[in-house]
């Protein structure tokens, strides 16, 4: 029998999609789980987040600010990133620290090209994956302090940056490149989340040459001193219209895709693309490539609405349907993806680079479904399953939910894509611990198990309220560690 709180994540797409078809969907208010009030300081209580019989939670750190990333070096001593930047176009400095027997941290290193989005250890160094003031790029880090640059003009000035990095069984570094836009489509969105008016040029990039319908698509134009309107197309700069039968050419490093370098940053090679915010990366215990992948948000000239974030099994050399796809459903299916009020989104390629195959499992729509780890130990349990950090809705500016989604962890069956709730708060309804006036969870964004696999340490970005933006909380940031105490 399952815990109170283990339940399988099916209930909220079904109420969703019978209030769709019912027509109320539209005329219904918002209520994301940002959309509440905060004062701060943050503070917690691990009794207030439930479990599975048998697992307890413990506090390691707080008043981190926008942490991103745990790992653990050749001692097995704790590491946090912290990413120097949140949506809310919020930038402090991005840091490594390592936490201390007596509880202090220590930095090891800063930057200067935030976010710094996830970091990984092997062979006696630090990756860390991240930056989009400057261009996406990756990092070695010295357990000394030293820095070197791997690679870096990644294309990551935009709406999505540059994440992970995993080390593949290969002895490769593995990394996800997210997109410029939500749907191959600048637009005034853009100017919100700040880029536009840094970059006006800058677009999204595909991997290999693609063809265009020629779509193009009216908006107001945020470069214009007059308000005027101009009209984009797909994969080219703001206010530039496309023709039938243009072709873009692709090129490395692309956006929307995985990638992979040696550790000394030589021989870039694509992986997979199509995928449009390929955020956590990971290795199953079989050594297969796993990804989450951020889906369509209901913004901007190309909206696209319900589309759930996705656990991809990898195959190199794939092609997984962005833009004109969600997993292996057309955006033009009007029953799945028409925004209120709307038309369908169309295509916007005209030859499509492959058939996309179905996902692993449908993560829930708006949950930011963000970092992953797999269990690989018996003392842990569930041995072979993805346990995957919700981040949580950004709603109402990423669009419209009728209910708080996400704020939690969940672990994945990745031989059936059952999904079931692992860490939640002890509340009536589901939510972040700030609207739901208790302590515990609030924006689970990476975990990672410790080296003997005994351990799940989740990092937990802080508070993240929303009204017209994003306005994230400096500080409340937050390192829990999760073991099982009825060990067999």
């Amino acid at each position: 029998m399952r815990a109170p709180h283990e339940r399988l994540i099916l209930v909220p797409a079904l109420i969703l999609a019978l209030l769709t078809l019912a027509g109320c969907f539209p005329f219904l208010p918002s209520q994301g789980g940002g959309q509440t009030a905060f004062e701060g300081p943050r503070t917690v209580d691990p009794s207030d987040v439930a479990l599975p019989a048998g697992y307890a939670i413990e506090v390691v750190a707080t008043g981190l600010t926008f942490p991103t990333g745990v790992a653990f070096d050749a001692e097995g001593r704790v590491h946090v990133l912290e990413a120097g930047y949140s949506y809310g176009e919020v930038v402090t400095t991005p840091r490594l620290l390592r936490l201390e027997d007596d509880g202090a941290a220590t930095v090891v290193a800063s930057g200067e090209n935030p976010p710094w989005n996830g970091v990984a250890y092997a062979d006696g160094a630090f990756y860390v994956a991240g930056g989009t003031l400057v261009g996406g790029e990756i990092l070695r880090i010295e357990p000394g302090g030293t820095v070197t640059t791997l690679i870096d003009d990644l294309p990551s000035l935009g709406d999505h940056h540059t994440n992970g990095p995993a080390i593949g069984p290969d002895g490769w570094l593995y990394f996800g490149q997210g997109t410029a836009t939500n749907s191959g489509v600048v637009g005034i969105d853009n100017a919100g989340f700040g880029w536009l008016l840094r970059y006006p040029d800058f677009h999204d990039v595909p991997c290999e040459d693609v063809t265009l319908v020629g779509r193009n698509f009216r908006s107001a134009d945020p470069l214009s001193e007059d308000a005027g309107e101009v009209v984009t197309g797909a994969f080219v700069p703001f206010g530039t219209p496309t023709e039938a039968g243009q072709v873009i050419r692709g090129t490395l490093p692309c956006t929307g895709a995985v990638m992979r370098i040696r550790t000394d940053g030589s021989g870039l090679e694509l992986v997979a693309w199509g995928l449009r915010n390929p955020f956590g990366l990971a290795f199953s215990p079989t050594d297969e490539l796993f990804v989450t992948d951020n889906q369509y948000d209901l913004r901007g000239s190309r909206p696209v609405f319900g589309s759930a974030d996705l656990l991809w099994r990898v195959t190199p050399g794939g092609w997984y349907g962005w833009p004109d796809f969600h997993a292996d459903r057309p955006l033009t299916d009007a029953d799945f993806f028409r925004p209120p009020g709307e038309p369908a989104p169309g295509f916007v390629l005209q030859v499509h680079p492959g058939v996309p195959p179905a996902p692993v499992a449908r993560l829930g729509v708006h949950s930011s479904s963000n970092g992953l780890d797999f269990s690989a130990s018996e003392v842990f349990g569930h041995v072979g399953e993805a346990f995957i950090a919700q981040f949580g809705d950004l709603a109402p500016v990423a669009g419209k939910v009728l209910g708080p989604v996400g704020f939690k962890v969940i672990r994945v069956d990745p031989a059936t894509g059952v999904m079931r709730d692992f860490a939640v708060n002890r509340a009536p309804e589901r939510g972040p611990a700030s609207r739901l006036g208790t302590r515990g969870l609030e924006r689970p964004v990476a975990v990672r198990f410790d080296p003997d696999g005994s351990a799940l340490y989740v990092v937990d970005f802080g508070v993240v309220t929303v009204g017209d933006a994003p306005e994230p909380r400096p500080e409340t940031g937050v390192l829990w560690r999760i073991v099982r105490r009825d060990q067999p």
